[in-house]
């Protein structure tokens, strides 16, 4: 094992959310590898770790959601999705609104997204830009601010 490419048991075990015994019971079944430093320092590559992460997130019960904060939530259908290795572009029709999403291909994975498939988009925004065209006629019957 290269030192770049591994770390501490205690880091290990604070990554993963359980304790450096949890962790050394998962190396005696197997679960795991571990390594020894020249020191005697027990070691975890951090593939190890990622795996065990995404393992817990594959299997991991999913609890409902009973609120949220955001209030805008539009359903509609998927209707094209460009993804590249690390990152995934996701158009959603609802409606006459079209939304985009920009989110990370592992999350387009996870979800299980495909062309066609049913969405539901929800919109929480902290900014809201609006911009007027540089020509504009005044509508009719309306002043314009003094």
């Amino acid at each position: 094992m290269n030192d770049d490419q591994v770390i501490r048991v205690g880091q290990a075990a604070e990554m993963l959310g359980v304790t450096v015994e949890t962790l050394r019971r998962w190396e005696a079944d197997g679960r795991l590898t571990m390594a020894r430093s020249a020191g005697g320092q027990r070691l975890v590559p951090l593939s190890q770790v990622t795996r065990l992460l995404a393992d817990r997130r594959r299997t991991g019960p999913e609890r409902m959601t009973v609120a949220r904060s955001a209030r805008n939530q539009f359903e509609g259908i998927v209707t094209r999705i460009e993804r590249d290795r690390v990152v995934a572009l996701v158009e959603v029709l609802a409606g006459p609104h079209r939304i985009v999403s920009l989110m990370t291909a592992e999350a387009v994975d996870e979800l299980g997204l495909a062309i066609g498939d049913d969405a539901v988009c929800i919109i929480k925004a902290t900014n809201v830009i609006v911009e007027v065209p540089s020509t504009r006629e005044p509508r009719e019957g309306r002043n314009r601010a003094e």
